[in-house]
């Protein structure tokens, strides 16, 4: 008995020291991510400053920024690549966003479905244990299971609005604009792209992402352990995966419907943007619509 029993202890440390890894690398993540948000952007802070001791600092981001035609005009174009590499950034946004929502849908349909019962079990099982859950992470530790579950539709919402900007961004990027040969664009500005849209999806679910990350990994290695003949084909309900952003509340509707109008007057500038080149005296100028 002394033997299992402490065998039982050595069970429940590993365990221990399993969760405080897995909290250690989610507030890494978490943590690295808003450090690279800080530090693009506080330069843009400091040189946005009316000082004209800072003038040097508003100079170098302003070089960084240049392009098109606007680095034409510059003195030198050293460390420029061509500005139709544009649609890279977008090729990379929709194939990061694409992978991101696609887990994280499937793992909130799976893991936290939003229904009228749930929230009812989930309420009854949060006042008799004090509002915790054992399952959750450290930093999550003073959330419901149904404000858990509120965090990751949410998550899949605003993944959702980023595919929807991406894919057009990428559509506009083939068949809207079409940059000169000449048109350059400053290599730091190429890497802040790249920078761009792999933080900004990420940043949207980066509290559930190390969650998410091991659910995939789970239900790969089920997949292999099964072999892909013993799987079944699972049923697709779209009610599942759709009724639940309809109950995450009016302020993320409002938000939904702001986005949508925001993305449509883009669309609109940047056909009107296009529609320029039909003009040939207008095709060295930079015009506002």
């Amino acid at each position: 008995r002394e033997r299992e029993r402490e065998r039982e202890r050595e069970r429940e440390k590993k365990k221990k020291k399993k969760k405080m890894m897995m909290t250690s690398m989610e507030l890494v993540i978490v943590w690295l991510v808003r450090a690279a948000w800080i530090g693009s952007i506080l330069p843009m802070v400091i040189a946005s400053i009316p000082s004209s001791k800072l003038s040097s600092i508003h100079e170098l981001i302003l070089g960084f920024a240049r392009r098109g035609k606007i680095l034409q005009t510059s003195s030198s174009q050293k460390w420029t690549v061509a500005q139709k590499l544009f649609a890279h950034f977008y090729v990379l946004g929709v194939a990061w966003t694409t992978l991101l929502l696609a887990t994280t849908w499937m793992y909130a349909c799976k893991m936290a479905p939003l229904s009228s019962e749930e929230f009812e079990l989930s309420n009854i099982a949060s006042r008799l244990t004090g509002g915790g859950s054992h399952d959750f992470s450290f930093h999550k530790s003073h959330l419901t299971p149904v404000e858990h579950r509120f965090q990751v539709w949410r998550a899949v919402f605003l993944l959702i609005l980023m595919e929807i900007q991406v894919l057009r961004r990428l559509i506009e990027s083939i068949y809207v604009f079409k940059y000169s040969l000449s048109a350059r664009l400053h290599i730091l500005g190429y890497f802040a792209g790249w920078f761009f849209y792999t933080a900004a999806p990420l940043s949207l679910c980066v509290n559930i992402t190390p969650e998410v990350a091991r659910f995939v990994g789970n239900q790969v290695a089920e997949f292999i352990a099964k072999g892909k003949g013993h799987t079944s084909s699972p049923e697709v309900n779209l009610l599942v995966f759709i009724s639940p952003l309809m109950k995450l509340g009016f302020s993320q509707l409002i938000g939904g419907v702001i986005f949508l109008w925001g993305w449509l007057h883009q669309r609109r500038c940047h056909a009107i943007l296009g529609s320029l080149r039909e003009h040939p005296r207008q095709v060295n100028e930079y015009i506002i619509p």
